[in-house]
């Protein structure tokens, strides 16, 4: 039982790929843009910021739960 247990915590981890990779894409467009419109920085930024925050979020619920497995189910 304590093998499933651990899987499955490895598992919800596993969100925090997704969010590593959509985190890089969008700093990658940002970069992008502002290299295109200067003048739009502040704009692009701002949105940039709160795409990270909501992707890093998913990372952080997938962490949670690994550890709600980890202790609460042992």
């Amino acid at each position: 039982m304590s093998t499933l247990l651990a899987i499955g915590a490895g598992i919800a981890v596993l969100t925090g790929i997704g969010a590593g990779i959509g985190i890089g894409l969008a700093t990658s467009k940002a970069a992008e843009a502002i290299a295109r419109q200067p003048e739009a920085e502040g704009k692009i930024t701002k949105v940039l910021m709160l795409g990270c925050a909501l992707a890093e979020a998913t990372a952080i619920y997938g962490f949670v739960i690994a550890l709600l497995i980890i202790i609460f189910l042992k």
